[in-house]
């Protein structure tokens, strides 16, 4: 299978979900930050939501945008520590067909570097649905800024190699990596 062009930038189409029951479209700075840092990138936001921690809620909006032709990835925050009502994780995990573990794992690995010992109540995830891929993270700025600096952008970007994410989304305009 030929790899990717290396030498291109593809813009994606990202949503952005951030889960909270204290959150209001007025201070969500964090889904504020996530919609600056994908259009900072050149990748376009066609959707952004702020829903509750209800987990049936989540799966129906994440099963509409998984299901929609014009979403590649999702972002969400919030909802995913060990905190009472949060239900990310629960809601998220059924969906997907194929989950992506080193995403949790390393972003737990970063965040012990600030936090110490309290990474451990993360819990941070990443998996692939119908050609979508969907990043749960927590809902701080901080959080928010690593994940998306460290990890998930640069998976993003057609110019990362050997591998990146872009050959395994829907509508992608390039073919598998062989790695």
């Amino acid at each position: 299978m030929p790899r990717p062009d290396l030498s291109r930038f593809y813009p994606l189409q990202l949503a952005v979900l951030t889960v909270s029951d204290s959150r209001s479209s007025a201070n969500d700075s964090s889904g504020d930050l996530l919609c600056q840092l994908v259009q900072s990138a050149g990748h376009q936001l066609v959707a952004r939501a702020l829903l509750a921690n209800n987990k049936y809620q989540l799966r129906a909006t994440l099963s509409q945008w998984i299901a929609s032709d014009n979403i590649q990835v999702v972002l969400l925050n919030g909802g995913t520590g060990f905190a009472a009502g949060n239900c990310t994780v629960e809601a998220l995990t059924p969906l997907f067909d194929n989950e992506v573990p080193g995403f949790g794992e390393l972003f737990r690995q970063l965040s012990f570097n600030e936090l110490g010992s309290a990474a451990l109540q993360s819990g941070a995830l990443a998996g692939l649905a119908n050609g979508t891929l969907l990043f749960a993270m927590p809902g701080s700025a901080g959080a928010c800024t690593l994940a998306m600096q460290q990890l998930i952008l640069p998976q993003l970007d057609g110019h990362t190699g050997p591998c990146n994410f872009v050959a395994h989304l829907k509508n992608s305009p390039t073919s598998s990596c062989g790695a």
